[in-house]
């Protein structure tokens, strides 16, 4: 199963966001306090919608509280200071995309430690950032491409019209 990290995340609408993108790929949310926002936010629920009671979240104290729970897990950082672009990686089933909090991303002092897996999503160099929600959507459908999205379904129907076969 995926994971999907957020270190001190502050806006409950990227939050909701980034929930409803882990029940539908089916990856688990890892909250590491202190959080900008309660879990009972009306805008926490209202961007997760029906989906919030389906998530798999998991709330940490702190950074050092998260390793401790989650031994000798892979990490990747997300972080626009990475040297590597996230598409030149392997990223494992099992392994944990992290992203920093809106304001400031993710710790240099947490970043040191993971210099060889952290990676950055292109973009033009007048721009600081993407929003948390993006980013973490594009991490986390790039890694389940790798995986050729194993047990998610590919495939739509129309509802009430078909397809014209060709």
């Amino acid at each position: 199963m995926l994971n999907v990290v957020l270190h001190e995340p502050e806006i409950p609408a990227n939050t909701g966001n980034i929930g409803r993108t882990c029940v539908a790929t089916g990856s688990r949310l890892h909250l590491i306090k202190p959080l900008g926002f309660s879990l009972d936010e009306k805008q926490l629920k209202r961007a997760g919608l029906d989906y919030w009671p389906h998530l798999d979240v998991t709330v940490y104290e702190n950074f050092e509280d998260f390793l401790s729970r989650n031994p000798g897990a892979k990490i990747y950082m997300a972080s626009t200071k990475g040297h590597h672009v996230y598409t030149e990686v392997s990223y494992e089933p099992d392994c944990y995309l992290m992203f920093g909090k809106e304001s400031a991303g993710i710790p240099e002092e947490i970043l040191l430690d993971y210099e060889d897996t952290t990676v950055r999503i292109p973009m033009n160099a007048d721009i600081r950032s993407l929003n948390l929600s993006n980013s973490a959507a594009i991490l986390v459908y790039e890694a389940l491409r790798q995986q050729n999205f194993a047990g998610m379904q590919t495939e739509g129907q129309l509802h009430r019209l078909h397809w014209q076969k060709g």
